[in-house]
This record gives C-alpha cells, sequence and structure tokens, in this order.
C-alpha cells in the first residue's frame, strides 16, 4: 500500500484519538496549541532519516491577519505546529508573531477525512456530490475545451471569476487563474467584497480615499470608543491587530466602550464597557450622540467647517437643498422632522437614553478619543448610512488627525509589498458588484448601470455560462437566500460549466462539474506578505512545501501552465519559469529595493523575514489634511471631508432602486426591511437574526477540522428571556428558521445577548437534508436583497423564529 492510501485507510476518528492520546482530542488540542518561550530564530535542519526536523510554512486564510507557522515534521508527516519565535526583539518587544488555534490546527487540517485527494468530474446531479476520477491530463483539457467553447457559443463575458478569499497565494491560487485568464482573453470581473462592500463604497465620499489610524495610536488616547469591532475573535492571533491593540492599552490604560449586540470576547480582553445594541441601529445612536453635543454646546461649530462640508447650512454645496446639512437632519429641521434625541435613539437602539448622554460628553471632552468601526455594523440593507453616520463622529467632535484619534475607520496593515503572480490587463472591461453573481446568472438581462451599478457596460449582454471557483466556498456556502442560490445552480441551462479547486469537500465542491484538489498551505512553496490587518508589523514569509503534497494534489500554477499549454499560450503563461523560478524573481525583485536583504539561497523556506515596525508618526489617519487642509486637501471634490456629498446626489441620481430603497447625500438612520424597524414582519418572525466570526474558523476555513469544533462549537446564542419562553435550555437543539429556510444548530443560553436578538456563526458549512440545513449555515436564512448604494451584503439583517428541535 502506498504511504498517500495509507494516510487515507488512517484517518478516523478512532485513530486520531490513539494518536492525540487517550486524554481526549480537545485536551490534545491545548497541548499543541500551547506557547513557547522567546527565542532567537531557529533555522531548519536537515536531520537524519526517523528524526524530527523543522520546516516553515505560513497560514494564508482570510482572517486579515498573517501568521508564521513552524512545523515539525518526521518521516515526510506533519507531527506538530508550533510558532516562530520572536525576531529582532530589541525592536519589536514581546509582540511574536504567534497563531492561534486555527492556524496551530493546520496538520488536522491537511490530514483531514474529507481531503480532496484526485481530479474528478461529476457523474451525478450538480449538488449531489457524486464524482469519478479522473487524471490530470483529462481534467485540464476538459477545462480548456469548455473555456474555449463558452468563449465561442457567449463571448469572454460569460466567464466568470468567483470570489473567494481561503488562500491568500502570491504565485498559485487567484493570481495564476487570473494571468491564465487575461491571457486567453479575458473573463467577468467583480468588484468590491462580501466583507466590506458598504464601507468600500461609502468611505470615498466622505474622505475620498481610506485611511484608519494603526492601534498603536492607542498608546496616546484616553477614550476607545469601538462600534461592532471584535479584534479578539476576528484578528486573535499575534500576526493580527489585537496584540497592537492590547499592548497600546496597556500604556494608554484608555477607557473603552464596545458597542455590540453580543458581550464579545473583545468586551472582555480590552477591559471595555460593554453597551448592547440592537443590529442596524449604529446610525440613530450617532445621531443622538451628535444631538447631545450640539445641545450642550460641546463642539466647535466654526472648527467642524474649517475641515467639513455639510454640517451645518453655510457650507452646503450650492445645488442641495434648503436645510438638507447633517446638523438640519439631527435637529429635526430637515426634511423628516425628528429631533433625533437620546430617547428617540434608545426606542431603537436599547441604549439608555442617559447613556448616550453620558458618551457624547466622553467623546466630546475626551484630550484624544479613538472611534472605530468593524465591518459587522454595515452588512446590511442600509450599512452605507451607518458606514457615513461613524464616520461623522470623529470629525464632529474633534478627535481626527491628532495623536491618540481616528477617523472612524478600520485600520488596514502596512504591506510589505510582496509582488504577486502578474495578472496582465483583462480584455474584458465589464465588471458586476461582487454580490450579484446569482443574478448575472440567472437574470442578466435586469443587471445594468443604472439597477445594479455595473461597471464598463450600460447593461449585461449576457448571463454568467461558466465559473472558476478557486479556494473559495461561497457558490454553496457564504452566499445569500441559499436555497433559491441552490436553485440556480442546479439549473444547467443557465451556467454551463462549473470548476472548483479546493482542499476539501466543502458545500461548494459539491456542485462542481470539474472538482481540482489543491495543495494545502502546508504543502505549498510561495512568498507571501504580512496580509492587510497585521497592524503596523511589515513582513514576509518564505513559506517551504513542509511535506511532499499527499495524494495527487497539485499547485494550482502547475494546473493553469497545463491548462496554457492546452490552449497555446505555455510560454506566455510561465515566461519559461517554473513556480519556484517566480518566487525567486520576486524575492529579487525586492531585494533590488532593500539591498540589505541577503541571497535568496540563505532564506529560501526560513519562514519570517525583516520583520519591523512602521515609525509611528506616519500611524495617524489625515493628520496632513488636520494640520493644514489648505496645504493637504483631501481627494474629494470639494478637498474636504464631505458629511453633505453632492457627487453620491449626482452620481445616483437617475438610479432605479426597489421600493422603499434611498440614498440620502448625509448618512441618515433608515429603516432596514427584515430588522427590528420592520414590525410587519416580526409579528411572524420575533427574533433578529445576526452572524458573527467565531475563533473556530475564519469565514468556512477550518469548519470541517474536528478538534477545533470540539475546542469552539458552532452554537446559536439566544437570550434567557426568549429561550426561557420558548422552553429552550442550554445545550438544546434548536430549529431556527423563516421563509427562506430552516436551520438545525445547538442553543447557548446566555446573558452576553440582547433579548429579541440571537446569534449564529458565519462559515458553518451547509449540509441539506429533508429541506433543512442541519449543517447549521446561517445563510439558510440570510436575505439576498442588495443595498441600495453599493448593492452589498445584508446578511447580518435576518428576522427569525426559534423553537426547539
Amino acid at each position: 500500500m502506498s504511504k498517500s492510501s495509507l494516510l487515507n485507510a488512517q484517518i478516523t476518528r478512532r485513530k486520531l484519538l490513539e494518536y492525540t492520546g487517550e486524554v481526549g482530542v480537545t485536551s490534545a488540542l491545548l497541548t499543541t496549541l500551547s506557547t513557547v518561550p522567546f527565542s532567537k530564530k531557529a533555522q531548519a535542519q536537515t536531520l537524519p532519516q526517523g528524526q524530527a526536523e523543522f520546516k516553515h510554512s505560513a497560514c494564508l486564510v482570510n482572517c486579515g491577519s498573517r501568521c508564521a507557522l513552524k512545523v515539525k515534521v518526521e518521516n515526510d508527516r506533519i507531527i506538530q505546529i508550533e510558532p516562530e519565535p520572536a525576531v529582532n526583539e530589541a525592536e519589536f518587544g514581546q509582540h511574536q508573531i504567534r497563531p492561534c488555534l486555527r492556524g496551530r490546527s493546520n496538520k488536522y487540517r491537511v490530514y483531514n477525512p474529507d481531503r480532496l485527494k484526485y481530479p474528478m468530474k461529476r457523474i451525478g446531479k450538480r449538488g449531489e456530490g457524486k464524482f469519478e476520477r479522473i487524471s490530470w491530463e483529462e481534467a485540464t483539457q476538459m477545462i480548456a475545451n469548455e473555456m474555449t467553447r463558452i468563449r465561442q457559443e457567449h463571448g469572454n463575458e460569460a466567464v466568470y471569476y468567483q470570489y473567494g478569499t481561503g488562500a491568500y497565494y502570491h504565485t498559485q491560487g487567484s493570481p495564476a487563474w487570473h494571468r491564465l485568464l487575461n491571457l486567453t482573453g479575458g473573463y467577468l470581473n467583480y468588484f468590491n467584497t462580501y466583507s466590506t462592500g458598504q464601507i468600500n463604497k461609502a468611505t470615498p465620499y466622505t474622505y475620498g480615499n481610506y485611511s484608519g489610524s494603526h492601534f498603536t495610536e492607542v498608546e496616546d488616547s484616553d477614550l476607545v470608543v469601538l462600534f461592532g469591532l471584535n479584534v479578539s475573535e476576528t484578528r486573535m492571533s499575534g500576526g493580527g491587530q489585537v496584540e497592537e491593540l492590547r499592548r497600546a492599552l496597556e500604556k494608554s490604560n484608555a477607557q473603552v466602550v464596545i458597542l455590540d449586540p453580543r458581550y464579545t470576547d473583545s468586551v472582555i480582553a480590552e477591559n471595555a464597557e460593554w453597551l448592547p445594541i440592537r443590529p442596524t441601529s449604529d446610525a440613530a445612536v450617532v445621531a443622538a450622540l451628535v444631538h447631545t453635543m450640539i445641545t450642550e454646546d460641546l463642539i466647535d461649530e466654526d472648527n467642524i467647517n474649517k475641515y467639513a462640508v455639510g454640517f451645518s447650512r453655510e457650507t452646503l454645496p450650492a445645488s442641495a437643498p434648503e436645510n438638507s446639512s447633517y446638523k438640519d437632519y439631527v435637529m429635526g429641521t430637515g426634511e423628516d422632522g425628528i429631533v433625533k434625541t437620546a430617547q428617540w435613539a434608545s426606542d431603537i437602539s436599547g441604549i439608555p437614553a442617559k447613556r448616550m448622554q453620558q458618551l457624547a460628553r466622553q467623546i466630546a471632552n475626551a484630550k484624544s478619543c479613538f472611534i472605530c468601526q468593524g465591518w459587522g455594523p454595515q452588512r446590511h440593507h442600509n450599512g452605507e448610512q451607518t458606514v457615513r453616520s461613524i464616520l461623522n463622529l470623529p470629525i464632529i467632535a474633534n478627535q481626527f488627525g491628532r495623536p491618540g484619534t481616528n477617523s472612524g475607520l478600520w485600520p488596514y496593515g502596512n504591506k510589505y509589498g510582496v509582488p504577486k503572480l502578474p495578472a496582465g490587463e483583462n480584455p474584458v472591461k465589464v465588471s458586476i458588484p461582487v454580490y450579484t453573481w446569482t443574478d448575472a446568472i440567472a437574470r442578466p438581462e435586469t443587471i445594468t448601470s443604472k439597477t445594479h451599478a455595473l461597471k464598463g457596460a450600460d447593461k449585461l449582454n449576457v448571463g454568467i455560462k461558466m465559473i472558476i471557483s478557486q479556494a473559495s466556498n461561497v457558490l454553496a456556502n457564504q452566499h445569500g437566500n441559499l436555497n433559491a442560490t441552490r436553485e440556480i445552480l442546479q439549473d444547467e441551462s443557465l451556467c454551463e460549466t462549473i470548476v472548483v479547486v479546493d482542499n476539501h469537500m466543502t458545500a461548494t465542491a459539491k456542485f462542481a462539474d470539474i472538482l481540482l484538489p489543491e495543495t494545502t498551505y502546508l504543502e505549498a512553496d510561495d512568498l507571501v506578505d504580512n496580509s492587510y490587518a497585521s497592524g503596523s508589523n511589515c513582513y514576509m514569509i518564505s513559506m517551504e512545501k513542509t511535506i511532499t503534497p499527499l495524494w495527487e494534489v497539485r499547485s494550482t500554477y502547475d494546473v493553469c501552465r497545463d491548462i496554457a499549454k492546452h490552449l497555446g499560450v505555455e510560454q506566455q503563461f510561465s515566461q519559461g519559469r517554473t513556480q519556484q523560478q517566480w518566487i525567486e524573481k520576486h524575492y529579487q525583485d525586492i531585494r533590488s529595493q532593500r539591498t540589505y536583504l541577503p541571497e535568496f539561497s540563505q532564506i529560501k523556506g526560513s519562514g519570517i523575514i525583516d520583520q519591523h515596525r512602521t515609525p509611528k508618526k506616519d500611524s495617524v489617519a489625515y493628520q496632513d489634511f488636520y494640520q493644514d487642509p489648505n496645504a493637504h486637501p483631501l481627494s474629494t471634490p470639494s478637498g474636504k471631508i464631505e458629511i453633505y456629498s453632492e457627487q453620491l446626489v449626482n452620481e445616483t441620481s437617475d438610479w432605479i432602486l426597489p421600493a422603499g430603497d434611498k440614498i440620502p447625500a448625509v448618512g441618515q438612520y433608515l429603516e432596514v426591511p427584515d430588522s427590528q424597524s420592520d414590525k410587519e414582519t416580526q409579528k411572524k418572525f420575533p427574533i433578529q437574526l445576526t452572524g458573527f466570526h467565531t475563533k473556530g474558523h475564519a469565514h468556512s476555513t477550518y469548519a470541517s477540522v474536528g478538534v477545533v469544533k470540539e475546542a469552539v462549537p458552532n452554537e446559536i446564542w439566544i437570550n434567557f428571556l426568549d429561550a426561557e419562553s420558548r422552553g429552550i435550555a442550554n445545550g438544546d437543539m434548536v430549529r431556527v428558521f423563516n421563509d427562506r429556510g430552516s436551520v438545525l444548530a445547538a442553543a447557548k443560553v446566555t446573558h452576553r445577548i440582547l433579548p429579541e436578538v440571537a446569534a449564529l456563526p458565519e462559515g458553518v458549512w451547509s449540509v441539506v437534508k429533508n429541506g433543512v440545513d442541519i449543517g447549521g449555515c446561517i445563510n439558510s436564512l440570510t436575505s439576498h436583497r442588495l443595498s441600495p448604494w453599493a448593492k452589498g451584503n445584508p446578511q447580518h439583517t435576518n428576522l427569525v423564529e426559534i423553537e426547539k428541535a
């Protein structure tokens, strides 16, 4: 029996328990995840056969962090995952780049029983998960043939590369596919992301460009106010922002206030005050805070007008209607005539009016208040209004541009700047909002620049006929209204060919026509950077294959190179280089700018390289503009912060919006369908369900790893009052349902969530049986109603009922 066959036969739960010891899987995981002391970096050693050696890889999952993995290997088998030692300790202190429990579970992810082992083609109905094994030659030829056929019959726009963030490679994965598709005619592209659709759309109309102060600035803060920000679960590793925030708080001892529907681990870890807030009500709270600041004379209106347009009437553009400033909106002299008092906002948000008034005074009187919003609050139908409202708060309270302050945005990290495989130019100029791909399959004739914000054309001329899904579980797991989505995917007269590339038999993999196994992180070579949310840390990681890739799994660089050969563009695709040669080229490109770096042979597969901190003086958002707005204008049309956006009005005035949708010129609280403000739907489904990021998986990556599921169960959070009235006890299986679907999940009965609100982890794999999602995937319940402006993701807004199963 071959080694790969033996592994396949032996990885059972019983064998896993035997392997990890009789103390049990969870205890074994905790042992594996134990930290190691800081020490100087150890170089990998080649040891005699039968002895352990250490190799170096990285966790490339989309959590925003980027953690190096020190992999203990013996006889070509992974024994244990450890953190890399700290580097440059004198400069960097004790902020070791430690992987979290997800990253340290990579051994189990590699040896998981649901690994994809061979290229396969579908033999049953789409979604049944029935496949037969084929050769790599057959698989790559079939894909090349389908790409050619689809383009000949329907045009290049009919080929769509699916959004997916399961593996942030630089020389394989998405960069390889983009390069191949561009060389062979192009493809229908998307813009924006599921995570940040509303915030990415709204921010430029306030600031012009996106900039958030780094969490290092909290060193100089005396108050930190976080709207739905939960770094202790979303950025919880040493490679993420959580360590930067905590160490800054240790220095400043700032008061922290977190507004969130859940009492999150960030409330605990940051020693914060929790203000329980109903989902979708953040904009109402901001308006009430500003109302208190105005009525109690806590703001300097001349100072606001120095930096911003649209707060008061005298700074409105000439085209603006009368009484359309943000101050008019707040004081009730605007269009709706409602005074945005603390009591008004309390009825909407659930936060006591007196506490909101106190918070307004605290923010206005703080020496330096760091105001920040996470991405969860904007994932609802009117999430753009949440974004713009929170962005108003630092401006109005004069809490931006100085040390210890922020812009209201969640800061990105400084990137080291590692090149990716060059994609080239896409000959197809048409792109759709990322959340509209099901419409582009089933109803392409409805997608226009006025209805769906289509880019590059007035209307979509052809539907999606071929999908490439790489390291993405979006198709049948992460998209809204999954039951309707599955019906669209199952209709082969609509989308004719689906190619899925992944590591495991995900919910999406079951819908593939051609299914390909890719190397996991620990089986791949690459040179990657520090990702987008690693804070002020700046580094790259040289990854190596820690073991021989199992079964017939391959790098997608090699797969795409084979497809390119079938299509007659292999030389243009590879330029005569192997993947390893591209990696070396990228390193040499970096080294030509950073001449102090050693030769590639010295760093190949060595882990973390050139870790350093960005000078703190560069970490304050819009600091130059604050110091001299005339010398350093913003990129907005006015050169100032635009609380009222004339550009927004002009660009959307002729849009065709669904009934009830609105895009106001200033950030406003707007009632949200399928939320607590939707009183008619709430009569039938009284609980507002929101999603959250769990420590157990990053989106759907790691969701099938058994040891992590035992350590962090997927449970629906329910308040004691709601559970008691329904006869539900902690640990009971419950049915969560609405008109879109039905889900089974275990109940976590807790005071750590608001009454009439429930929360279910996102990313759980969907498994449907007899019409019920027994896997517990929240997206069987979510809406596909697009947000009005960004046409973005509304998946944190769902009314449901819950009953004991």
